[in-house]
C-alpha cells in the first residue's frame, strides 16, 4: 500500500486505533512529519494532541543516515551498528549531539510556546510517526514518554521495516503498524506525496486540535502527471533505484544528485521536488549509491564514481518518452553537488543548469573550470565552512555562477522558512535556465 500523503495515512491508522477511544489516550506526534498523521488520529479518537520532541543524530558526512537520536529529559539512543560501520569518533558524535540539543530546545519552545505539555502520568500515550526505518527516534520517544509517567505506551505508524517494528515492541507496550513490507528502504517510498512538514504546519495543527477546528478544504487537484513511476537504471555495474515524475506540459527536467542511497526519500528533497513539479519541471530522484555502499565513507566521497553514474543516468533519461527536446539540469546536495558539477563538465551530456544546496562544489576539483551550465550555489549564512568552500569554487568557475546566501540558515536549512527559500531559489533558477527559448531568440540566433 502506498499512502497518498500523511493525512491519508493518519486517517487509515485511526481506523485501527478506534478501540482505544475509551482508554483516555493522549496522542503524541513526532515532529515534524508525524504530526499531520497524529492530528488525524487525535481527531478521530477525540483525544488531545501534543508532541514528543526528539532529534535524529545524523552521520556528519551523510546526515540522512541516523546513528542515533536524543529527546527531552536527556534521553540519548545510539545505533551501535551505524556508529561502528561509519567509524565515527567520540568528538564527531559530541559535535552532532551538541548541535541537535540546541535545535531540540528551540523546537520545544516553538511548538509549545509558554504552554505546558499535556501530563501523561497514569494515561495511555499513543506515539505517532509517519513511519519507522531505523527506529532511533521512535525508540527515544518511547523512553521519553516512559520517563514522563505514561501508564501504557502504544507506538502507531502507517509503515515500517519489519525488523525495526519487532525491535520497537521491546520499548512500547504495543506497536501498531499498518504495512510492514519485506523490501523496505525508506519511509518516503511508501507515500505518493512526502514533502517536508514545516514548523508552522506543526504549530497550526496543534492549535487546531486544541480548538477542535476542522481541516480546511483541499485545493482541487491539477492535471495528472505524464509519468510518476519508480524506475531502475543500470549505471556501470550496478542497478540504481529512482523515481521519475514528468508533469503535464513539462518545461524542463531536473535530476537530483545525492551521495546517499536514502536521500531521494528525505522530506527535504521531496519538498524541493514538489515545488519544482508545481512549476512545470520534471524530476528524476535517484540514488547514486546502493544500500550496501552508502554506509562507507569512501564511497560517499568518491566523486568520480558518483559523476560517472550521474552521466549514465542522464543518458538514460534523455531516451525516455516525453523528455526529448527538454533541457536538463542537476540539483545536488552535499557531496552530490560535487558530483553534479563534475558530471556537468562531461562532454557526453548537455546540462543547462546546476543548483547546489549546501553542497561541496570544491569536490569537483579541476573540473569546475570546464562547467558550462549556469550554476546557482545556495549556502546557509551560518554554515561558515561550507560557505567559504563555495566562495572559492565560485571563483574557480568560468561559467555563470551565482552564490545565494540564506541568512541565519545552517547546513541542513532546518530553520523556519529556510528550506522554503531554497526551493524558491532553485525553482526560479531552473525555470529561467531550462524554460523554452523565446521565439525571437531562436530566430535571431546563428551559429558562428
Amino acid at each position: 500500500m502506498v499512502f497518498l500523503d500523511r493525512g491519508d495515512a493518519g486517517r487509515q491508522l485511526a481506523v485501527r486505533l478506534r478501540q482505544m477511544q475509551d482508554a483516555d489516550p493522549v496522542v503524541l506526534g513526532l515532529p515534524r512529519g508525524g504530526v499531520p498523521v497524529a492530528f488525524e488520529v487525535a481527531r478521530t479518537l477525540g483525544a488531545p494532541l501534543d508532541v514528543v520532541v526528539v532529534r535524529k543524530l545524523g552521520v556528519p558526512y551523510q546526515p540522512e543516515l541516523a546513528f542515533g537520536a536524543i529527546g527531552e529529559g536527556g534521553v540519548r539512543v545510539l545505533n551501535e551498528y551505524v556508529v561502528k560501520g561509519t567509524g565515527l569518533t567520540g568528538a564527531e558524535l559530541s559535535v552532532v549531539e551538541s548541535r541537535e540539543r540546541e535545535e531540540l530546545r528551540r523546537r520545544v519552545e516553538r511548538y509549545r510556546g509558554e504552554g505546558a505539555r499535556i501530563p501523561l502520568a497514569g494515561r495511555t500515550a499513543i506515539i505517532v510517526d509517519d513511519g519507522v526505518a531505523t527506529g532511533a527516534t521512535a525508540r527515544a520517544a518511547c523512553q521519553v514518554v516512559r520517563a514522563q509517567g505514561a501508564d501504557r505506551i502504544v507506538l502507531a505508524v502507517p509503515v515500517g521495516a519489519p525488523d525495526t517494528v519487532a525491535e520497537l515492541s521491546k520499548e512500547a507496550d504495543e506497536v501498531i503498524c499498518l504495512e510492514q513490507p519485506s523490501w523496505f528502504h525508506a519511509v518516503g517510498q511508501w507515500y505518493y506525496r512526502f514533502g517536508q512538514t514545516s514548523d508552522r504546519e506543526v504549530t497550526e495543527l496543534l492549535h487546531r486540535s486544541a480548538r477542535n477546528v476542522p481541516e480546511p478544504l483541499s485545493a482541487p487537484a491539477g492535471d495528472p502527471p505524464l509519468r510518476d513511476d519508480e524506475v531502475r537504471v543500470i549505471a556501470g555495474q550496478v542497478e540504481l533505484a529512482g523515481h521519475l515524475t514528468i508533469p503535464e506540459q513539462p518545461i524542463g527536467m531536473v535530476v537530483f544528485a545525492h551521495g546517499s542511497g536514502s536521500c531521494r526519500h528525505s522530506p527535504r528533497n521531496r519538498y524541493v521536488e514538489s515545488v519544482l513539479n508545481g512549476a512545470g519541471l520534471g524530476t528524476l530522484m535517484f540514488d547514486l549509491l546502493t544500500v550496501e555502499e552508502e554506509i562507507h565513507r569512501a564511497r560517499v566521497f568518491d566523486i568520480d564514481l558518483l559523476a560517472r553514474r550521474l552521466v549514465d543516468v542522464t543518458e538514460w533519461l534523455v531516451r525516455q518518452q516525453h523528455v526529448s527536446g527538454l533541457r536538463i539540469g542537476y540539483f545536488g546536495a552535499s557531496t552530490g553537488a560535487g558530483a553534479a558539477l563534475s558530471a556537468a563538465a562531461d562532454p557526453q551530456v548537455e546540462i543547462h543548469a546546476v543548483v547546489s544546496r549546501g553542497g561541496r562544489p570544491d569536490l569537483a576539483g579541476d573540473r569546475l573550470a570546464d562547467v558550462r551550465a549556469a550554476t546557482l550555489l545556495i549556502v546557509g549564512g551560518h554554515d561558515t565552512v561550507v560557505l567559504e568552500l563555495n566562495q572559492l569554487a565560485q571563483a574557480a568557475m568560468s561559467c555563470e555562477a551565482v552564490l545565494a546566501v540564506v541568512p541565519g540558515a545552517t547546513h541542513l536549512f532546518a530553520e523556519p522558512g529556510a528550506l522554503e527559500k531554497v526551493a524558491e531559489l532553485a525553482r526560479d533558477w531552473f525555470v529561467a535556465q531550462l524554460g523554452p527559448i523565446p521565439a525571437e531568440d531562436r530566430s535571431g540566433a546563428e551559429t558562428p
